[in-house]
């Protein structure tokens, strides 16, 4: 049976733990409060999201095994995947099991689709003649100005669907004609378009970068150095910086303090006023100097660090 809704969210890690399967880990890029909302609807063979969010991130995005996954801007604002600018009617048909750096620059607005490998050969052979393999690392699509419109299109109607409520959803005809329909404007729009990108390069800059993660992960509340993460990783510290400056936007040691200071935020915002101090969360975060944590923060999110801890009680 179909399902589908619209959920709201005012914290980042409830809007990334909506994406279900996927794991996402949001680190926000500029001032303001943060909010976003998330459509989602489930059909026989495939998931779409519709996400929509309004402060700059980067976003990484470790997408589960077992299914294939486009993702694409949805309005005027562009996206960076992995080192690929994103405008309105690109796509990108990502590499099964693959992790992938997302970025926006300011407020934007985003779709991701999902398909079971299976009906993804099936619809291919049967509209092209050919199954269609996914590619063993991201790849950038241009398709028609036809087939980009005529996905849209689609997509706009099943979110529509989602969000007006269960009621109409839930028929299966009407599932089942929307499903049709989505896969037939999927298959074209992957048809049309088979550029290389660069994928050799680019898959050994993924390899790199998802290294990185997993080194973040291990030793981000210990501030590691960068010499440090560089020998794990097995890269010269020149080539760590050349990816981030590309998947990110940043340099190695700016998303290390970003991440951090994403993370005090987000306990600022859960801590009781009445017990919890500044100068605590600060320390516990590794933030050693206060004054300079207190700049920073300041600089990042557009407010200091006590305002955050007695907004959010």
């Amino acid at each position: 049976m179909a399902e589908g809704g619209t959920l709201t969210f005012s914290d980042a890690d409830g809007y990334a733990a909506g994406f279900g399967d996927a794991r996402v880990n949001l680190t926000i890029t500029g001032a303001g409060d943060f909010q976003a909302r998330l459509t989602r609807l489930r059909l026989n063979h495939l998931e779409l999201c519709l996400c929509r969010e309004i402060l700059p991130r980067i976003a990484y995005i470790s997408l589960p095994p077992g299914r294939i996954f486009l993702s694409f801007p949805v309005g005027a604002a562009s996206l960076v995947s992995d080192g690929l600018i994103l405008r309105n009617g690109d796509m990108v048909l990502h590499g099964r099991s693959e992790s992938i750096h997302q970025r926006s620059r300011s407020a934007s607005q985003w779709g991701l689709i999902a398909l079971s490998p299976e009906q993804f050969g099936i619809c291919s052979k049967a509209l092209t003649g050919q199954e269609i393999a996914p590619p063993p690392v991201s790849r950038m699509l241009h398709p028609a100005a036809a087939d980009i419109s005529r996905l849209r299109l689609v997509f706009r109607e099943a979110c529509y669907l989602a969000e007006a409520g269960r009621k109409l959803i839930e028929h299966p005809e009407v599932a089942r004609a929307l499903e049709q329909k989505l896969l037939h404007a999927i298959i074209n729009c992957v048809a049309t378009d088979q550029a290389d990108n660069n994928s050799g390069a680019r898959r050994q800059h993924t390899i790199v970068m998802a290294r990185f993660e997993e080194s973040l992960g291990k030793h981000i509340d210990e501030r590691p150095k960068m010499s440090a993460l560089c020998a794990e990783i097995g890269v010269p510290e020149r080539s760590l910086r050349m990816c981030c400056a590309k998947f990110l936007g940043v340099s190695p040691a700016r998303y290390l303090l970003l991440r951090r200071l994403n993370q005090a935020r987000a306990a600022l915002r859960r801590a009781d006023p009445s017990i919890a101090t500044v100068a605590e969360v600060a320390r516990n975060h590794q933030f050693q100097e206060l004054g300079r944590f207190a700049v920073t923060y300041r600089a990042t999110f557009g407010e200091s660090p006590s305002v955050t801890l007695h907004r959010y009680p």
